[in-house]
């Protein structure tokens, strides 16, 4: 049975409506296999981003680090809150951001330039496999690689066995992504698009490697998301899927006059099963609703949150 964890109700039908249209053969919105794109959004979309985002978990242990290593840098923010293990400065940073105030993520994310710094690209892989090995939620009391959400691993299924060809567009740093992407969507590296520390190519006789620097080479999030997605796939989406105001202009970038399309947006919205939150959404709730995009409630659509968790 196809979307197994989602109740019957108007974002199932809008999503196995639009499918049906988009692939008959002969149909008037049908759509060939190779235009079939769609993009999701991640951290709050495909996995749970709250207290804070999954990424940030990781990169605050190594800041703590690097604050157990240097005490001066303990009254420095970011690496303050990662020493207090401050979890409310940290996710706050990310609602500032989608309000428009990016003063503390920028300071964010200079920090996260320092600390992977002259890394390997194989060397930052093992670490993030190694973090998703042994890491959990603090409070689902799930381990992180049973924070995707099972209705959206059943949504992505879904479209490819229609031959839409997936794609994640995440403000989270790709390579953080692109290690475990496979195993819990289904989606390969090369589908991952999201933002990029630098890299710098270093020859080393016989061998060589692809080392990260200190700067970011591009924040994927906002009108950031649209341009990405242009430059890896060179079509519009004809389906898109965020739930936040940074996911707005991908939305709004799907489709064109002459194609079908479907915007999806999820609310948090269940305090029982996983967070109950609009922060950081407000904007993006307001155009579905202006434009009548189709909003997920996690509540009321969705019998299963986590794979395994329970109804």
């Amino acid at each position: 049975m196809p979307l197994r964890s989602w109740r019957d109700g108007g974002a199932r039908t809008a999503i196995t409506a639009f499918v049906d249209r988009v692939t008959q053969e002969g149909g008037p919105d049908f759509v060939e296999p190779a235009a079939r794109v769609a993009v999701f959004d991640n951290d709050g979309t495909l996995w749970c981003e709250k207290p804070m985002p999954i990424q940030l978990d990781f990169t605050i242990q190594r800041l703590g680090e690097l604050a157990e290593e240097d005490p001066s840098l303990r009254d420095e923010q970011p690496f303050k809150a990662a020493w207090e293990k401050d979890v409310h400065w940290l996710g706050a940073a990310m609602v500032k951001h989608y309000h428009g105030d990016d003063g503390d993520l920028h300071l964010l994310m200079g920090a996260v330039t320092r600390a992977f710094d002259a890394v390997t690209v194989e060397e930052y892989d093992a670490r993030v496999l190694s973090f998703f090995d042994r890491a959990s939620h603090p409070t689902l009391g799930l381990p992180y690689r049973g924070c995707a959400y099972q209705p959206m691993v059943e949504l992505l299924e879904h479209l490819e066995e229609h031959g839409f060809t997936t794609y994640i567009a995440s403000g989270g740093d790709r390579d953080f992504m692109r290690p475990v992407a496979g195993d819990l969507y289904g989606v390969p590296p090369e589908r991952v698009i999201g933002s990029a520390l630098g890299l710098t190519y270093v020859p080393e006789g016989p061998t060589t490697s692809l080392v990260y620097k200190a700067a970011m080479d591009f924040f994927d999030d906002g009108p950031e998301k649209p341009v990405r997605i242009w430059s890896r796939i060179g079509r519009r989406p004809i389906l898109s899927v965020g739930n936040s105001n940074g996911d707005l202009p991908m939305l709004a970038f799907g489709g064109t006059a002459e194609t079908s399309t479907l915007r999806l947006l999820l609310l948090h919205d269940d305090d029982e099963r996983e967070f109950d939150y609009v922060a950081g959404a407000e904007q993006a709730l307001e155009t579905a609703r202006q434009q009548d995009w189709t909003v997920i409630s996690m509540k009321d659509d969705w019998a299963e949150v986590f794979a395994g968790a329970g109804p």
